[in-house]
């Protein structure tokens, strides 16, 4: 019968295989036991058991093995190998060496690569600079101190250069300091700016002008004047005291709670007449005193009328910004009010109210913030920055109303002009 060539192959190892197989197995066991041993060597073991092999054999036989030595390693390629050997005779050893590396460090060094990816990047935005609110600390003598917010510098500066740039917003032209008759005296021009500031409360600046307008040429009936003479306002405080209330009404309709409005300027225009001469206080206790005039409208009025600025005029726009801008953490205006003459230069009380309400109506709006127009877009300045745009399309309608007087007659000529702007805003991964 015809034998495979596996066969013969196997006849051939055993045939060959020295008789002193318990011997060959119990040296294949030390081995094995000594793997264990601390400090081993493979190549040290290795050498000694062939010298032993060899002499145990005899001079018919070059060395003694065990018959899964003799096999192929293909045949054991796919069994699990212990102790790290493939043969009796001989051993590898692997030694691979790993460099630790701390974690802070890779952070770090992640870190620079960001930065220097943003570095190189078109946009070059800035990184976020920390945004330390207003502090107040007391020494040991009992003194408060109040300390600046970080950065408000910076961003006073950066927000005064934007509004001054482009002073489009309805307080740059229709605010309670541009609502006097430019024709009339100081002593009536201060008692304007009361009244305009009396009408302004919750009302917009449009409507507040378009008032003011009536008040100082429909209060009372005038004659035609001459070409070369100047008209002048028909708003004085003894216009007021014979004004019939209904008609006072009437012309300053559109105002927010124009019935309150109505009474407390006619009890103004009293106290004027009684207790100032007509004239309005020159003192902010004086103004509190008066109907319907609060801390804001006193200090606006103080710094407007008198030019004396013993107060910052807070609003909800001023109250709002400074809050989002992280310089505080104000409840009510009037704590605002507070925290902001702690720390903020007394040169600056004046202007603060112009240059936020500007921002508040125009682009820091109180929904829907356009951040993208804003200076501080990209400076890491504004803690309140949105920095997700998308291109959006808003439609500007612009309304012209003009009031004229044609033969006696009273003619509203009213334009206006739809338009439609794009609005190009940059995509940033915030």
């Amino acid at each position: 019968m015809r034998t495979s060539k596996i066969s013969q192959e196997t006849t051939r190892i055993f045939n060959g295989l020295s008789p002193n197989a318990r011997a060959g197995r119990s040296t294949r066991r030390s081995k094995r036991l000594a793997s264990f041993a601390l400090g081993f060597n493979p190549d040290v073991e290795a050498k000694e058991e062939d010298e032993t092999s060899a002499d145990e054999a005899g001079a018919g036989v070059a060395s003694t093995a065990d018959i899964e030595d003799v096999l192929s390693t293909s045949s054991r390629s796919s069994r699990k190998r212990k102790f790290g050997s493939d043969s009796p005779f001989t051993a590898t050893v692997v030694s691979t060496t790993t460099e630790w590396t701390s974690p802070r460090r890779i952070k770090q060094e992640d870190d620079d690569e960001d930065e220097g990816k943003r570095e190189s990047s078109p946009s070059g935005r800035a990184r976020s600079k920390p945004k330390i609110p207003a502090r107040r600390t007391t020494s040991p003598s009992g003194t408060v101190r109040i300390h600046p917010p970080s950065s408000w510098g910076e961003m006073y500066d950066t927000i005064k250069a934007m509004r001054y740039r482009n002073p489009t917003a309805p307080v740059d032209t229709m605010g309670c300091e541009e609502l006097f008759w430019p024709a009339a005296p100081p002593r009536e021009k201060r008692y304007h700016i009361l009244t305009s500031l009396m009408l302004s409360s919750q009302t917009k600046d449009t409507v507040t002008a378009v008032a003011m307008q009536r008040l100082h040429t429909e209060l009372v009936p005038q004659s035609p004047t001459p070409n070369d003479e100047v008209q002048q306002s028909t708003l004085t405080v003894d216009n007021i005291i014979a004004c019939d209330p209904k008609h006072l009404d009437s012309l300053i309709g559109k105002v927010g709670f124009h019935n309150n409005k109505t009474k407390y300027i006619k009890q103004v225009a009293t106290m004027l007449k009684q207790e100032y001469n007509s004239d309005i206080p020159n003192t902010i206790e004086g103004l509190i005193r008066l109907p319907g005039v609060g801390p804001k409208m006193a200090y606006l009025c103080m710094s407007a009328a008198w030019g004396k600025d013993e107060g910052i005029g807070v609003d909800v726009h001023v109250h709002r910004i400074t809050n989002l801008w992280g310089w505080h953490k104000t409840k009510t205006p009037e704590e605002t009010r507070a925290w902001l003459e702690g720390w903020l230069p007394r040169d600056r009380w004046h202007e603060i109210n112009t240059l936020l309400v500007g921002l508040g109506q125009t682009v820091c709006l109180p929904v829907g913030r356009r951040c993208g127009e804003c200076d501080l877009a990209g400076t890491g300045l504004c803690k309140a920055e949105i920095r997700g745009w998308k291109a959006t399309e808003r439609r500007v309608k612009k309304e012209k109303v003009e009031v004229d007087i044609e033969e006696g007659i009273e003619v509203l000529k009213r334009e206006t002009e739809d338009s439609r702007r794009v609005e190009i805003k940059e995509m940033v991964e915030g």
